[in-house]
């Protein structure tokens, strides 16, 4: 089994270390008498080696509740919000929405977040989601995106003490939870302060073709008794109401790439990553690159920023990769988070950006 340690990655330790004293650092006062911060070094040091380890990931700052909305075609659904357990009633702090990847349960996608909210002093909204058809295959359906788009009152009805600052609403995923975060800034651009998409399927149709090139290794076919893209296929034909042969439209409705010019002109600021060795999203060149180029292309002073590495697919969506660094880009991490891991090229947004 991974140890927690080998988990986390050596390229995040360095800001990781160094925000360990935002955390701890009153802590360390308390254990040491004032003026006397060399004896206090020893414990820090001690500390901070725990920290690494397990605090980024082991959720112990961070409280869990579920809650239920009713989605767009009446069905019941849960959605799993994170709040830090410091947080006092009548203090606003931001609010991350942050739907799933294909597959991926709530559940599951709301345990990526690990201490970060408590850490950043945010909200986190992880909604169970729910296609035309499908759960957990919901690639975008129109209804899903305007469930995402209610999830700031569904949260404040639900938990009326938590205070949401309406002008730090923010949006994140990975994979599918890209895509609907893309769609989501994309058809609603005045709900989001930013947006941050990684490793996202954008043109819907190529990645149709493409699912029969999923990495599918023995037990993945053992698991889906062939190919997991040929199921696929069948599970998008389904969601959607055929293939984009048959329903071209649907596919397109479906498609960040559609909507490159309204997301050029929103000025919402979007962070776009993706992975030269995707074998999920495969062709990534064709999918999130190119919607940063065109996006780019439409508007110059677009405020959008590209990451691009070599990391396996919607790998730095964890709380011990890169996720901290993408929050800290928008000010929900501390400053000392805000440093570019070493492996990833970063094209930075204009220096003239748009605003709203």
């Amino acid at each position: 089994m991974e140890t927690a340690t080998a988990h986390i990655s050596r390229r995040c330790r360095p800001f990781i270390a160094s925000a360990v004293s935002i955390i701890l650092g009153s802590a360390i006062s308390a254990a040491a008498p004032m003026g006397t911060r060399a004896a206090a070094e020893p414990l820090m040091s001690k500390w901070k080696d725990s920290y690494i380890r397990s605090n980024l990931v082991d959720p112990t700052l961070t409280k869990r509740i579920r809650i239920e909305y009713r989605a767009h075609n009446g069905a019941r659904r849960a959605a799993f919000v994170l709040v830090p357990r410091s947080y006092e009633p009548g203090r606003p702090i931001p609010l991350v929405i942050s739907p799933h990847g294909r597959g991926v349960s709530a559940k599951d996608n709301a345990g990526r977040w690990g201490n970060l909210p408590a850490i950043g002093q945010f909200a986190v909204v992880s909604p169970g989601g729910q296609g035309e058809h499908l759960r957990l295959f919901s690639w975008g359906a129109p209804g899903q995106i305007e469930d995402l788009a209610r999830m700031p009152d569904v949260v404040s009805r639900a938990l009326p003490w938590l205070e949401i600052d309406r002008d730090r609403i923010y949006a994140f995923g990975g994979s599918m939870g890209g895509q609907e975060t893309l769609l989501l800034a994309a058809r609603h651009p005045e709900l989001l302060a930013g947006a941050a998409a990684i490793d996202s399927l954008v043109d819907f149709p190529l990645q149709y073709r493409n699912f029969p090139r999923v990495a599918c290794k023995a037990a993945c076919r053992s698991a889906w008794g062939g190919p997991i893209g040929l199921s696929l296929q069948k599970f998008a034909a389904v969601e959607v109401g055929g293939t984009p042969r048959t329903a071209p439209a649907a596919y397109e409705a479906r498609s960040p790439l559609t909507f490159a010019k309204q997301l050029a002109a929103s000025c919402v600021p979007l962070q776009i990553w993706w992975s030269r060795k995707d074998r999920t999203v495969v062709d990534s060149w064709k999918q999130s690159g190119r919607l940063f180029r065109e996006i780019r292309a439409t508007n110059e002073k677009a405020p959008v920023l590209g990451l691009v590495g070599y990391w396996h697919h919607a790998g730095p969506f964890r709380a011990a990769r890169y996720l901290p660094y993408a929050l800290a880009r928008f000010g929900l991490m501390p400053p000392e988070f805000d440093h570019k891991p070493a492996r990833p090229t970063l094209i930075p947004a204009p220096t003239d950006a748009c605003s709203r």
